[in-house]
């Protein structure tokens, strides 16, 4: 099983959208996949039309003894999964205060699904916090989108200052632009700059209509756009994480 988590220190970085669409892909590979929408915002789950039938609470799935097949619903896709968002008013506070202390709870809690999926994806709130250093240790790879701007950089660089001081593993640091113009001077030259740092992806996500189009259709791009350039880039940019991660 491949545990990845699309990260990101901010947000409105493409972040959600490109779980949502990699999650679609895998599965359309033949991969059993799981998404977990950790986001409080529960964007992940509103792509996928999917709410808890009955809520089991976000303490009960990230305890010691946690059951996480309570809480996964199948979705509208073969071999794609989803556990929804706990999206109450006190289920973040709660997960950040059962994470204290215990930087490898989430880590044992994915241990029970090992034998059940080939891929986890897991959409992340933004932010630095005793949930994200537990996510960070518990995922195999964190793939990060990068707008190539320089504020988006400067957040690159604090999430690697945050790797070395938590002492997480640089090597599941993996990145790809996002929202990029290659009609912008200062885009192609962040992106040939950053290109030379061997965590980026060669291909990139364009700032394209059809990824904002998804709200609306709430579903994958490949679903109401296959043949768009949108979703010829998010498949060629999969098959390069796919075999990055599977080699």
């Amino acid at each position: 099983m491949v545990t990845i988590a699309l990260y990101n220190l901010k947000g409105g970085v493409g972040k959600t959208a490109s779980c949502v669409n990699f999650a679609y892909l895998a599965a359309a590979d033949g991969f059993k996949t799981l998404l977990w929408d950790i986001d409080p915002q529960g964007s992940s789950s509103f792509y996928y039309k999917a709410k808890p039938k009955v809520h089991p609470g976000i303490k009960k799935l990230i305890t010691k003894d946690a059951l996480l097949e309570n809480a996964i619903l199948s979705s509208d896709f073969e071999l794609l999964d989803v556990i929804p968002a706990d999206n109450s008013s006190k289920s973040f506070d709660i997960m950040l205060e059962e994470m204290k202390g215990n930087k490898n709870r989430l880590k044992g809690v994915l241990k029970q699904l090992e034998k059940e999926y080939d891929f986890v994806f897991i959409d992340c709130p933004p932010g630095f916090s005793a949930l994200s250093e537990n996510i960070f240790h518990a995922a195999d790879i964190v793939l990060m989108p990068v707008i190539p701007t320089t504020l988006s950089i400067r957040t690159y660089n604090m999430v690697k200052d945050y790797f070395k001081e938590k002492d997480v593993d640089m090597a599941k640091m993996m990145c790809f632009f996002t929202m990029a113009d290659l009609r912008k001077n200062m885009h192609n030259e962040l992106i040939q700059e950053l290109n030379k740092d061997k965590r980026f992806f060669q291909n990139f996500i364009p700032y394209l209509s059809d990824v904002e189009k998804m709200g609306i259709h709430k579903a994958p791009i490949m679903e109401f756009a296959n043949s768009s350039y949108a979703a010829k880039c998010y498949r060629e940019l999969w098959t390069e994480i796919k075999e990055g991660v599977l080699e």
